[in-house]
């Protein structure tokens, strides 16, 4: 087969969830299928060796500026007429050629509309919508995903697949470098991820400054990530005890991991918590939200909270500040929960979806 690939995600200079998912599971996919042609697509030249030379692999730049895959990317797939063509982030060019595989991470923007902008929300809406009714295959990061799916679209249950990303422990720096770097705090929970309504950042604020009232003044609440759409100072402003420190790197965010007390990831919404997981990796216990998919990914090794119910937030910080047994168990039996989370797996089941294995 000729698989296309829309692999424009993949060079983005700040990578989140979306954009290692792309990078890592086209890794995977093209190592796995030597028997199979791939031609992956980008906007923007890809860095030297970003993707191994194989020969079965066409790596093509197709520069444009805006609505690349609808009308760039697009005409490239009318032009060479793939087989199959996959694209790793909700939106399939509104029109084109053959068969598609579109992977859907979340739809937090329809269970929790105001913590998404309205141009934002109506471009996910209007993109997920057609693509679900428009691929052959849809490839969902959690059964959580696959079930909103089905609830906010109508998405046939037997179109869904179910493909757990994977999940690699950060790389770790230098944890010393980075306490001097930040000013960070003797003890501390960490929080990594786009600071933006959806990961409950007041709620979360609200609660730790609750929590410390509990704790001592050594305790603090570091936010590792860039400012989103929709932040607000108002959230952290005049909460001691607080550190922001932006965006920073892979393995800036394992050393930041592997000296906090827990993970705090109390998400309203999350088709799939890689932090979640790369902390357990990392032995590093997580207090997570009770809903969407994380009770489905941590099992039984976090502790689960309400995320819209500030004094729960609280009562796990300080369970996990104050239980030195609930921290050890949750790092031991959580690395053991993250490992069976692989890009191997998830590239199998994805190779079968491109396939066109039980796909009507």
């Amino acid at each position: 087969m000729h698989i296309a690939i829309d692999a424009s995600r993949t060079t983005v200079p700040n990578p989140t969830g979306t954009e290692r998912y792309a990078l890592e599971l086209i890794r995977a996919l093209i190592q796995l299928a030597p028997q199979h042609r791939f031609t992956l697509y980008f906007r923007d030249a890809p860095a030297p060796g970003l993707f191994p030379a194989l020969p079965h692999v066409t790596q093509r730049v197709i520069p444009f500026r805006r609505a690349w895959s609808h009308l760039r990317f697009a005409a490239a797939l009318w032009a060479d007429r793939p087989d199959m063509t996959f694209v790793p982030a909700h939106a399939l060019p509104f029109v084109m050629p053959g068969r598609a595989v579109v992977t859907v991470h979340d739809l937090g923007y329809k269970r929790f509309p105001a913590a998404h902008p309205w141009r934002a929300r109506a471009y996910l809406d209007l993109t997920t919508r057609t693509s679900a009714m428009r691929a052959a295959a849809i490839l969902a990061d959690s059964q959580a995903t696959a079930d909103d799916l089905t609830h906010f679209y109508g998405t046939s249950p037997s179109k869904i697949r179910v493909a757990y990303p994977g999940v690699s422990a950060p790389p770790v720096s230098d944890l010393a470098a980075l306490r001097a770097k930040f000013n960070l705090p003797p003890r501390y929970f960490a929080t990594v991820g786009t600071l933006q309504p959806r990961k409950n950042i007041a709620r979360l604020v609200q609660a730790f400054a609750a929590a410390r009232e509990r704790l001592d003044d050594e305790v603090g609440l570091v936010l590792a990530g860039g400012k989103g759409w929709l932040f607000d100072p108002a959230w952290v402003e005049g909460v001691p005890g607080v550190t922001l420190t932006g965006y920073i790197s892979d393995a800036e965010k394992g050393a930041l991991l592997s000296g906090a007390l827990a993970l705090a990831f109390p998400s309203l919404y999350e088709g799939f918590g890689f932090p979640a997981l790369e902390a357990m990796l990392l032995g590093v216990p997580v207090l997570a939200s009770n809903t969407s998919s994380l009770p489905e990914l941590t099992g039984q090794h976090a502790v689960l909270v309400n995320p819209e119910d500030t004094e729960s937030i609280a009562a796990g910080l300080v369970q996990l500040a104050t239980d030195d047994a609930l921290r050890a168990r949750l790092s031991a039996a959580g690395v053991g929960q993250a490992a069976r989370f692989t890009w191997e797996s998830c590239a199998r089941a994805t190779l079968s979806a491109l396939t066109g294995e039980g796909i009507n």
